[in-house]
């Protein structure tokens, strides 16, 4: 049982590290994965779930304690994201996934080619602090991103991580490293919903939670270090072509 179980901790830590690296909570990378593996799909699909909310917790707290967390973002992210979630996660069972994945991962290279080619034009200040967002249209924006991102983590059983850093990028201007810090601290929130879901309809293995959450949880934290040292726009560029590449590999892969 714990042979079987030591692939799914080390997909885990390389989907912790990632997730940590990159802002984004990871569920939606780790399905395939391990699938390829061997577990079974609908244990794939549920299985990250449970470790992105401590995972992208700790990945967010090195990002609070730089002050990289964009509050009033982050509220009304919240405030609209987690009805959105609620929402696309009860229209899962009439809307098929299998169109929505392929806009979603044509998006991811839309947002990837546009981060590549802007790299460091919406770059910080030195110090990297985080301007307040007050203005009724920026609040507009950000309720308009986390309805789009809830209303896709609930139909897609995932986090919505992969679209939040990107798109507080491109729409709200935020810098790559807010960007990155605002969306793992939502994205541990829009987690619960759909965990939740998963775990009344017994799709939760407990033991490949737990191997899973053993290896991302602590990655997490190592991969937000690393994204904070690095030059924000290497990091921003570097993100960028990883959308790029991970929306063709989806497009080009088969659909769970």
């Amino acid at each position: 049982m714990i042979a079987s179980l030591l692939p799914v901790l080390v997909v885990g830590a390389g989907i912790g590290f990632l997730g940590g690296l990159l802002g984004k909570g990871g569920s939606a990378l780790a399905t395939p994965v391990l699938v390829a593996f061997g577990i079974p799909p609908v244990i794939a699909l549920a299985a990250p779930l449970p470790a992105t909310v401590p995972g992208s917790l700790v990945a967010a707290h090195g990002y609070r304690r730089k002050g990289l967390i964009d509050r009033d973002i982050l509220t009304w992210s919240l405030i609209a994201g987690v009805p959105a979630t609620i929402i696309g996660a009860v229209a899962s069972r009439w809307v098929g996934a299998g169109s929505l994945v392929s806009v979603t991962d044509v998006i991811l290279v839309a947002l990837g080619a546009r981060m590549t080619w802007h790299a460091g034009r919406t770059a910080a200040p030195v110090d990297d602090e985080v301007k307040g967002v007050d203005a009724p249209s920026m609040r507009g924006r950000t309720i308009a991103v986390a309805v789009i991102t809830g209303l896709a983590a609930g139909l897609l059983a995932n986090s919505g991580g992969f679209l939040l850093a990107p798109l507080f990028v491109a729409v709200l201007g935020l810098p790559i490293k807010p960007a990155f810090g605002t969306s793992l601290a939502v994205a541990s929130v829009l987690a619960v919903p759909g965990t939740l879901v998963h775990l009344a309809l017994g799709h939760l293995d407990l033991a490949v939670v737990a191997a899973f959450a053993a290896g991302s949880v602590p990655l997490a934290g190592l991969g937000a270090r690393v994204a904070l040292r690095t030059d924000p726009t290497r990091l921003e560029r570097g993100y960028g072509v990883v959308l790029v590449v991970l929306g063709v590999a989806f497009l080009a892969g088969p659909h769970l």
